[in-house]
C-alpha cells in the first residue's frame, strides 16, 4: 500500500504518493518501488540518522584501528611491520576499489537491500577482527570490513538524500558530514583509550551499534531499486577492470610509502591501474549498461562536484599530514599532544556542518563552494606565512589555520556531496560511489603528494613543510574552481531554482539536465 498525497502529520509538506514504506505491497522478494522525493513527517531524519551511524563506524574503524596499531603489533610480534601494516591497509585499498561497483549493485538491486545487507556483514566482520586468533585472520576480516563499508558509504547517502526536499538536502548531508566529523575527531582518542584495556575492544564495540542500526534500517528505509520493468544488464568486464585498475592506483598510493616512489613495484601497480583505467574508459563507451554510465558526466554540476571532491581531498589528505608531522617532528610534540593540536579543525567543521543548510540557501551553492574552498586554502597560506619552529605560538601561529581549514570543509563538503541528488533515482547509489571515490582518491594522493614534497622523511624540516602548505592552497583553489562550475539552485528566500531552463524543481528523481 503506498503512502497517500496527504499532508503527513507534524511534517507541514504533502507526503509525495511515490514514497513506499517499509513494509508495504510490492512484488515479493523485491525492492522495486520507485525511490521517494520525500518521506513523511520526521521519518527522514530517522532515515538520515540510519545513514550516519553506518557512516560513522565506517570513518571511526579506519582512524581508531591507526591509533591502535602499535598495542597490534604488540600482541604480533613475529610479524614484520610489513606484514601489521596490512592490517591498515587492506581495509582502506577494498574499500576504495570496491565504491563504484558496489554503488552500482546497490541501483541494480535496492538500497535498501544493499544496506541491510552490507550493515549485517560490517558487523560480523567486526566480531571477526575481535577474535582473530592470529594476523592472517585479521587481516581477511579487514578485507571483509572493507567490502562491507564500500557497500554502506554509497548507500547510506543514496538513501538519506532522496527522503528530502531539495532545499533540505545541504542541510541533510551538512549533518552526514558533521557525522564523519565526529568520527574523525573521536576516532584517535576512542582508538587510544580502547587500545589501553585491548585493541580488540575497537572491533568488539561494532556488533551492538550495527545491530540497532540493523534493526532501525529494516523499519525505517524505503524500499527502493529499478524502475519496474526495467532490466539491467551486468557488466561483469566492466566491474572488474574498475575494481583492478582502482585498487592498483590505491596499492601503489598507499604503499609507495614503505616500497620507494621509484621502486619496482610502486611503478608496476601505478602502470598496472594507468592501462587498466584506459581500458575501463574504452569499454563503458561501448557497452550498452555499463558499470559507470558515462551519461554521469553530461552533468555540469556532477562531474565539477566528483572533480572538486578530487581537489579537495587532495588538499584535505596532505594538510592532515602536514599537521601531524610538524606537531611531532619540528614542534616535537608527543602523539596525543599532536591529536589534541588538530581538535579545532574537527570541531569547526562539526559546527559549520550543522549550520550548512541556512548558510548555503543564503549564499547559493556556487557561492557556497567558492567561499568553502578558499577558506580552506587559506588556512595553509596561513601557515606557510606564520608558522614558526618551536611551536611557542600554536594560538596564533596554527590555531587560526586550522580553524578556516575547518570553516572551508563544513561549507564545501555539504554543497558537493549533495550533487548525487541530481541524478535519477536509478543512479543515486553509483553517482554517491563515484563521489566517495573521490574521497578516497583524492586523500591517497594527497598523503602520497606529501610524502614526496617532503623527502619521505619522518621529522621534515620547515621548508619541506612550506612547500606541502603550497601544494595544498593551490589544490583547494582548484577545488573552489570547480565549485564555481554549480549552478545555483537555493535562493535566499528558500525557494528553489533550476540551474538551466527546462530543469525541475526538486528531487534526484528528476530527469539530467545534460549540459
Amino acid at each position: 500500500m503506498t503512502t497517500p498525497s496527504a499532508k503527513a502529520q507534524g511534517s507541514g509538506v504533502p507526503a509525495p504518493a511515490s514514497y513506499t514504506a517499509p513494509g508495504s505491497d510490492t512484488a515479493p522478494g523485491s525492492d522495486t518501488a520507485p525511490v521517494s522525493d520525500t518521506a513523511p513527517g520526521r521519518r527522514r531524519w530517522l532515515i538520515l540518522a540510519v545513514a550516519s551511524a553506518a557512516q560513522f563506524l565506517a570513518v571511526l574503524d579506519m582512524i581508531a584501528v591507526n591509533i591502535a596499531f602499535p598495542a597490534i603489533g604488540t600482541d604480533f610480534r613475529s610479524a614484520s611491520t610489513a606484514q601489521l601494516s596490512w592490517v591498515l591497509n587492506a581495509y582502506t585499498i577494498v574499500l576504495a576499489a570496491l565504491l563504484v561497483p558496489a554503488g552500482r549493485l546497490a541501483d541494480a538491486i535496492g538500497g535498501r537491500r544493499s544496506f541491510l545487507t552490507g550493515i549485517a556483514l560490517f558487523g560480523l566482520a567486526s566480531l571477526a577482527c575481535g577474535a582473530a586468533p592470529g594476523l592472517g585472520t585479521l587481516i581477511v576480516a579487514r578485507v571483509v570490513q572493507g567490502v562491507a563499508a564500500a557497500v554502506l558509504v554509497p548507500t547510506s547517502l543514496s538513501l538519506a538524500l532522496p527522503a528530502f526536499p531539495s532545499r533540505e538536502r545541504a542541510t541533510a548531508v551538512g549533518v552526514w558530514t558533521a557525522v564523519s566529523a565526529v568520527a574523525a575527531s573521536s576516532g584517535p582518542v576512542a582508538g587510544g583509550l580502547l587500545a589501553a584495556s585491548d585493541w580488540r575492544w575497537i572491533f568488539l564495540i561494532n556488533p551492538p551499534v550495527v545491530l540497532v542500526a540493523w534493526v532501525a534500517g529494516l523499519r525505517l528505509l524505503p524500499r527502493t531499486g529499478p524502475v519496474r520493468g526495467e532490466r539491467r544488464r551486468l557488466d561483469p568486464l566492466g566491474t572488474l577492470l574498475v575494481l583492478l585498475g582502482t585498487g592498483s592506483l590505491t596499492t601503489a598510493c598507499v604503499e609507495a610509502a614503505d616500497w620507494g616512489y621509484g621502486a619496482p613495484a610502486t611503478l608496476g601497480f601505478l602502470a598496472v591501474g594507468l592501462v587498466l583505467g584506459a581500458l575501463a574508459v574504452a569499454h563503458v563507451r561501448r557497452h550498452p549498461d555499463p558499470v559507470v554510465d558515462p551519461a554521469l558526466f553530461r552533468t555540469r554540476a556532477f562531474t565539477a562536484a566528483a572533480l572538486g571532491l578530487l581537489s579537495y581531498f587532495l588538499a584535505y589528505g596532505s594538510a592532515l599530514l602536514a599537521a601531524t608531522l610538524l606537531f611531532t617532528g619540528a614542534w616535537g610534540w608527543s602523539t596525543v599532544g599532536a591529536g589534541l593540536a588538530v581538535t579545532p579543525w574537527p570541531l569547526t567543521v562539526l559546527v559549520v556542518s550543522m549550520l550548512s543548510g541556512r548558510i548555503v540557501r543564503a549564499l547559493g551553492e556556487r557561492t557556497a563552494a567558492i567561499v568553502g574552498g578558499l577558506c580552506f586554502a587559506a588556512g595553509p597560506m596561513w601557515w606557510l606565512l606564520l608558522a614558526g619552529g618551536d611551536g611557542g605560538h600554536y594560538v596564533l601561529e596554527f590555531m587560526p589555520g586550522l580553524v578556516l581549514t575547518g570553516l572551508g570543509a563544513g561549507l564545501y563538503q555539504p554543497v558537493m556531496f549533495a550533487a548525487a541528488g541530481l541524478l535519477p533515482a536509478r543512479q543515486l547509489s553509483l553517482g554517491s560511489g563515484v563521489l566517495m571515490m573521490s574521497r578516497q582518491g583524492g586523500s591517497a594522493l594527497g598523503v602520497a603528494a606529501l610524502v614526496v614534497i617532503t623527502g619521505g622523511v619522518a621529522r621534515p624540516g620547515l621548508d619541506a613543510l612550506r612547500a606541502g602548505w603550497a601544494f595544498t592552497a593551490v589544490t583547494a583553489a582548484l577545488a573552489a574552481v570547480a565549485g564555481a562550475a554549480l549552478g545555483t539552485r537555493v535562493r535566499a528566500d528558500n525557494r528553489e531554482m533550476p540551474t538551466a531552463p527546462g530543469e525541475s524543481r526538486g528531487s534526484g528523481t528528476d530527469p539530467i539536465r545534460h549540459h
